[in-house]
């Protein structure tokens, strides 16, 4: 099945039949009035509805009009079945009318991503970007129970007694399909050759985008950016010059690290592409304005939970020795104000004296304040202040072990720790963040029924695999600011290994109280976007 074909009538009725049987349908069809006839092609599941408007240009016409508003759709399986969870979620996502711009599936382990690919390209046809990741957990609605679920990959106890035994969920998928028009989409990669340095291909993945949202909106900038990196990539360098090279405006969210496969057009083309085989660090899904349609406004929100809170002095970095390898750095440090030298165990024992309150041992980090001058192609670098999160690997005699590099000596760092309290009072800034949203009902415009008319219409979360219902003790609740705001509109979501997000505030605009510094790549913390559209302007 793919979504633009046309089902053929069946060949073994005689010719007679056939045509009096179209002419009886033709002249039923034509007594149908233009709003009862709206109402029935607007019930139809997206196949059929392809084939509609087809028919004629008047029901071409009212099959546009359907679908004048954007619209996203996504659906849920953790049937062990590649092919029946790819079926599930396609018949789910398919079940409405949407013409579809662009695809994210996000799987476990369990599930091949090249063959999860070919099989949704199958239903989906090639001359869309879909993008079909690895990612540590999935978020959406089932799509046979409708239940709503946040899974996190790993062991699920089973049995009873003597009987319990662990057995390992690895396999799923959830897949979130996009139609927005006024907007382009394209997936763009970030290539780089092993053995290179990471800066130029950066700064070339940086002119792509921009060459990108030219082309389609005569815009250098985007309206936003999904970005999803290779398992074994570092994207604070990434990140750092992207947030430099793109205007506040410019949306980006996205998971750092897991596999990949993606559809990539080039002109009339389109090729698929693997992270493992393909030099390839990250791939972009960029939305830019169409240049050549207007139907209204599409905006991207975001907004933060935190999770993660202070604990310690500050620290500035004595000596550091970086290892590109492992992307480890190891350290050693002097408390600020003090000339004492520090080395790994007696700073981890200060931290964890600290902590000893503390049931549970909860994960490490430090937040180093990089000074640094950023600069894409050939300008002149300017300086710029980010913070970068580094996980605690270990300490010893020598030094203090962490993930990452980029730390140079004099940075200073600060302890982090992981706070599910923390977290639960952001969500609270959150649910009343995203509850702020316009609501359709200011636009003239709009003809709907008062309060239920939010402008959103969709969206996605991206959320630590070290919260979910473990971190907070209660299931769905780095969902719950969707769930609770927006009832009934569709989002999806996965559990990441870095979550990215730009511009970081609580949400766009700055927040009161809010560092100066910035801060694109997050731990322990749940990112939302949500997508809102206000209908273009009714002049009186």
């Amino acid at each position: 099945m793919v979504l633009n074909s046309m089902e053929k009538p069946s060949s073994s009725r005689k010719s007679s039949t056939k045509v009096k049987a179209s002419s009886d349908a033709n002249t039923s069809l034509s007594m149908l009035n233009e709003d009862l006839l709206q109402n029935i092609l607007a019930r139809l599941p997206a196949v059929p509805f392809a084939s509609a408007a087809c028919v004629s240009k008047a029901w071409n016409s009212l099959c546009n009009r359907i679908l004048s508003r954007p619209k996203l759709s996504s659906a849920l399986s953790l049937n062990p079945s590649l092919p029946d969870a790819v079926n599930e979620v396609v018949q789910r996502v398919l079940s409405e009318p949407i013409r579809p711009h662009f695809a994210i599936a996000n799987t476990g382990t369990g599930f091949c991503t090249s063959k999860t690919l070919r099989l949704i390209r199958q239903s989906l046809g090639s001359n869309i970007p879909i993008i079909v990741t690895v990612a540590n957990g999935i978020i959406g609605r089932d799509a046979i129970t409708d239940e709503f679920k946040e899974v996190k990959w790993g062991a699920l106890f089973s049995g009873f007694g003597e009987e319990t035994y662990a057995k390992s969920i690895n396999e799923g998928l959830v897949l979130t399909v996009g139609y927005l028009p006024g907007l382009k989409v394209e997936a763009v990669p970030l290539r780089r050759p092993q053995k290179s340095s990471q800066a130029p291909w950066v700064d070339n993945f940086i002119k792509d985008i921009k060459e990108y949202s030219a082309i389609a909106s005569g815009r250098q900038f985007p309206v936003g950016i999904i970005l999803f990196g290779e398992a074994s990539s570092d994207m604070k360098l990434v990140l750092e010059k992207l947030d430099y090279a793109m205007p506040m405006e410019t949306i980006v969210v996205g998971d750092e690290r897991g596999s990949f496969d993606f559809v990539h057009k080039s002109g009339n083309d389109s090729r698929i592409i693997c992270s493992k085989r393909g030099n390839v660090e990250a791939v972009a899904l960029v939305f830019a304005q169409d240049r050549d349609r207007s139907l209204g406004t599409i905006r991207f929100h975001v907004a933060l939970s935190d999770g993660v809170s202070t604990v310690g002095p500050r620290y500035k970095a004595a000596s550091v020795r970086s290892n590109p390898t492992d992307c480890a750095t190891w350290l050693t440090a002097r408390r600020e104000g003090q000339q004492e030298l520090l080395d790994g165990q007696s700073i981890l024992l200060d931290i964890n004296n600290l902590l000893d309150n503390h049931i549970e041992s909860p994960d490490l980090y430090i937040g180093v304040i990089k000074h640094r001058k950023f600069s894409t192609g050939a300008e002149k670098p300017m300086p710029r202040t980010c913070v970068a999160y580094h996980g605690i690997v270990g300490g010893d005699e020598e030094y203090l072990y962490v993930d990452g590099i980029g730390i140079k000596t004099g940075d200073f760092f600060q302890f982090y720790f992981s706070d599910p309290n923390t977290a639960s009072a952001s969500l609270t800034k959150v649910h009343e963040a995203l509850k702020n949203i316009t609501l359709e009902r200011n636009s003239k415009s709009f003809k709907g029924d008062g309060d239920s008319a939010a402008n959103v219409f969709g969206g996605l979360i991206f959320a630590c695999y070290g919260r979910g219902e473990s971190f907070f003790g209660r299931p769905n609740v780095d969902s719950s600011p969707f769930l609770e705001n927006f009832p009934g509109v569709p989002f999806s979501g996965i559990f990441c290994g870095g979550e990215m997000v730009r511009p970081c505030t609580t949400v766009i605009g700055q927040c009161e109280g809010a560092s100066p510094f910035s801060c694109c790549l997050h731990v322990y913390s749940t990112v939302y976007l949500a997508m809102s559209y206000t209908p273009p302007s009714v002049e009186d």
